[in-house]
């Protein structure tokens, strides 16, 4: 049977500053304290089995915690993510889409006289000499970027309307009279 795997003697600093994780001073960040509870459990003899049940994780994530504190220290409490999933839309599909966005929809043969986000997109869906796909939010993410909008109707653009008050119930007071 393979010997319990414990971490490493704690110097004075690597202590002080794991109680003050687990004590909630500074930094809350939730992966970082449970990270640092498993560590000074282990350093307090406690076996990763008895530490996964108490913090209600898998005994195999507790040993890689534990594994990660004795090879890099203080840093494996820190989460690291990755980068994400990689973009669909590079920089000249983002060029390409503020170019049509910006020339009138007869200029590249549709039949309206503005563009809506709708209308956009399915063009650059279909385009053929450069189809992107993107949808109606991440298009108005991009245009935005660049302070392109477009206006609910081409003539009112610019044109803010007044608050209207509170809308009139039914006037009750006059079907009262006429009874």
């Amino acid at each position: 049977m393979a010997t319990p795997v414990r971490v490493r003697p704690l110097s004075e600093h690597e202590d002080a500053t794991l109680l003050r994780i687990v004590r909630g001073e500074g930094r809350q960040d939730t992966i970082r304290v449970r990270r640092a509870v498993m560590v000074r459990a282990s350093a307090h003899g406690a076996k990763p089995p008895l530490i996964a049940r108490l913090l209600d994780a898998d005994p195999d994530t507790v040993r890689d915690v534990i594994h990660a504190f004795n090879a890099n220290g203080l840093a494996a409490l820190d989460p690291h993510w990755g980068p994400g999933r990689p973009r669909r839309i590079t920089v000249e599909d983002e060029e390409w889409i503020v170019r049509v966005a910006t020339t009138r929809p007869r200029v590249v043969g549709r039949p309206f006289t503005h563009w809506s986000l709708r209308k956009l997109a399915d063009y650059l869906t279909t385009n053929r000499t450069h189809p992107v796909v993107v949808h109606r939010e991440r298009l108005r993410e991009i245009l935005h970027a660049h302070g392109i909008s477009f206006p609910a109707h081409p003539d009112l653009e610019g044109v803010h309307r007044p608050r209207r008050g509170r809308q009139a119930g039914p006037d009750r007071t006059s079907a009262r009279q006429v009874a």
